[in-house]
């Protein structure tokens, strides 16, 4: 049966890591925003084109769900009412839904992104730390209770 992962987290906390993992032990459909808008040429900070990248990918994501294979999306999924649009329309398709919740401390975060900073494919468009302190204000981190609303892993 196909299942959709999503993976929930700031930047830094692995996403892009577990879900090469995970692609490659289900051979499952990958889909990242970063690399689309990268591949693009355009800048990860455009937050109209991103919202059109990932509109783009959940509509690819339905189509090879309905084929019968597995995705993957590391949107981020930071806000709850995301999470849930996008759990009730893959249910809507009789699809396993999965979220997994990549959560590290904030100091350890800004350590990965320094690093990743330094990296030639990120040098045009660094993280700073007070952009990182935003984003973990904003994110809605799930609650147990919410995890139960979504299939485990197989």
């Amino acid at each position: 049966m196909p299942r959709l992962i999503l993976l929930c987290g700031l930047p830094g906390a692995g996403k892009t890591t577990l879900a090469r993992q995970i692609e490659s032990d289900l051979s499952a459909l990958r889909l990242c925003p970063d690399e689309w808008l990268e591949g693009l040429g355009a800048s990860l900070f455009d937050e109209y084109l991103r919202a059109r990248v990932e509109t783009l990918q959940w509509e690819l994501a339905q189509r090879v769900l309905a084929l019968g294979s597995s995705v993957v999306l590391e949107n981020g999924f930071w806000g709850r009412s995301e999470r849930d649009a996008i759990r009730s329309a893959a249910r809507a398709l009789g699809t396993r839904v999965e979220l997994r919740f990549l959560d590290a401390p904030a100091e350890e975060l800004w350590r990965r992104i320094e690093l990743r900073n330094q990296e030639d494919r990120w040098r045009a468009h660094p993280i700073r730390l007070e952009q990182l302190e935003e984003w973990a204000r904003m994110l809605e981190a799930p609650d147990a209770a919410e995890l139960a609303l979504f299939d485990g892993p197989e």
